[in-house]
């Protein structure tokens, strides 16, 4: 299970690739894709790389393109599987909310037929 940063980067990055295997990307690239309120910098984006690098979620090479650091990230099985898990994150919740509005709808009727049957 991916943490909030680590997700918030996975998420970027499987946007940024399109639906390709794989994609030319700079930090800041990643950067501009993330809320600005969390405060991430540069550093603490490439390291979050690296860490799903090492989780096997895509292949990370470090490139230059006029100078700036580029990488090439090449998705894994891993990252398919972390769209797949994100839409049934979703449905879950979704889900649950759904069940949780029926459950309050059956106790006010159950509410408003023990009152009638009771005065």
């Amino acid at each position: 299970m991916l943490n909030k940063q680590e997700n918030e980067v996975m998420h970027a990055v499987y946007d940024m690739c399109d639906g390709k295997d794989s994609c030319l990307v700079s930090v800041y690239d990643i950067l501009g894709m993330l809320p600005a309120r969390r405060g991430h910098t540069a550093e603490s984006v490439e390291e979050v790389l690296h860490a799903l690098e090492y989780d096997d979620y895509f292949d990370l090479i470090l490139s230059e393109r006029k100078g700036e650091r580029m990488y090439v990230i090449t998705l894994h099985r891993s990252a398919d599987a972390y769209r797949r898990g994100a839409q049934q994150m979703k449905r879950s919740a979704a889900f649950k909310i759904a069940l949780s509005a029926a459950g309050a709808v059956v106790a006010f009727l159950v509410g408003l037929l023990l009152r009638a049957i009771f005065t």
